[in-house]
């Protein structure tokens, strides 16, 4: 996979109703989706929210992304993943990247009573309470396709639900502001179409991840089994966003499945690799457009041990495989399970988060290399 991988035609995805986490043909749905693709949509009409707390937090999002620098400076992101990232901060795929990501964001840990638990720059502050209830949104929609995999794999239906109860301990859940700068921006200056991306080809680290977007802002492409980037509609075909009195367009919600959730399942599920881009009406001149996203990256506990899944389903697709548990041996898993071999043990949540982190920040490279010193 380089900068050279060609690109092809838009992928349809899916778009699924999760309105009923009991019902055995969502909880197919939903896996069978996840098998192949490792991304779905979900109708917002099938969740809690309503087109105006997306517009808000794109509202808030908006707002604090153009305050000045100096208000965020306080707030910059620490080693527990929380606060703000600047331009070029974040650099998603190193082996193929000239430069960091051409990206802004801000990241919030999880909520205690709508209060965050870390500095608030002064454009959101005083919006701490709505700030948390959306986090509290993602997290139930979470939950509901928590529940439906599970159906899905044939398991306990608190198997993963279980495992991300933030009353059981902390977890690595954020939710994620995210400003992507056009071409024509003065933060864009040193673009070169050939090679940059806003985003670097990676895959999420968590559980699952709720992808909000706005209509008009394109970018997303993941990479298909065939090795092709394959962009992804923002609104796809048979989609009707809900909308609110103001005119606001809510899409359907993207969801895709992270590394833990493909861990758990041996490959079953598809951690997808995907990235985003400058969109080819940008690179050709024809258009310029910032774009805003809001991400919510489910995590489990930091305490929960990455064991395989008593499935059945994941059983026999290892057996049709005719392979050990590759996926586990990543993650520093033994043979099978409950068999970790002599020495060995299942990494938790937070040890293999922290792993993935180490390698995107520039800031904690800097760190490991100064304590080396």
């Amino acid at each position: 996979m380089t900068e050279s991988t060609p690109v092809g035609p838009a992928i349809e995805l899916p778009i699924l109703d999760i309105s009923n986490p009991e019902d055995p043909a969502a909880g197919k749905a939903i896996l069978d989706a996840a098998t192949k693709y490792g991304f779905l949509y979900v109708d917002s009409k099938g969740t809690d929210f309503r087109a105006e707390d997306v517009e808000k937090a794109f509202e808030r999002s908006k707002t604090f992304f153009a305050s000045p620098a100096e208000e965020k400076e306080p707030c910059r992101i620490q080693s527990n993943n929380r606060g703000w990232s600047g331009m070029h901060s974040e650099t998603l795929d190193p082996e193929h990247q000239r430069t960091g990501d051409f990206k802004e964001a801000f990241n919030f840990g999880e909520f205690a009573s709508g209060k965050a638990q870390q500095p608030l720059p002064k454009a959101l502050a005083p919006h701490e309470d709505e700030i948390g209830r959306f986090a509290d949104l993602c997290t139930k929609t979470c939950n509901r396709i928590l529940k439906l995999l599970a159906l899905g794999l044939q398991i306990s239906p608190d198997f993963f639900t279980a495992r991300h109860d933030p009353s059981q301990g902390e977890t690595g859940c954020i939710l994620r502001y995210l400003y992507y700068p056009s071409i024509s921006a003065p933060a864009t200056a040193s673009y070169d179409h050939t090679v940059d991306v806003r985003a670097g080809a990676h895959s999420d680290y968590g559980s699952i991840t709720l992808l909000f977007q706005r209509p008009g802002q394109p970018g997303l492409e993941i990479l298909t089994p065939e090795g092709t980037w394959a962009p992804v509609p923002v609104e796809p075909k048979g989609c009707s966003p809900s909308s609110s009195e103001s005119g606001f367009s809510f899409p359907p919600i993207l969801v895709n499945i992270g590394d833990l959730l493909s861990y758990w399942t041996d490959g079953l599920l598809k951690s997808t690799v995907h990235r985003v881009v400058f969109p080819m009406a940008e690179r050709t001149g024809n258009s310029s457009q910032d774009r805003y996203s809001i991400v919510f990256f489910c995590h489990p506990l930091d305490k929960t041990e990455l064991i395989p899944v008593p499935s059945e389903v994941v059983k026999r697709y290892r057996e049709e495989k005719g392979t050990g548990n590759q996926a586990q041996e990543k993650v520093g898993f033994g043979g099978g399970a409950g068999d970790l071999g002599a020495g060995k043990r299942a990494l938790t949540a937070a040890e293999h988060l922290a792993l993935r982190l180490n390698a995107t920040y520039d800031f904690r490279q800097e760190a490991a290399a100064a304590a080396a010193v």
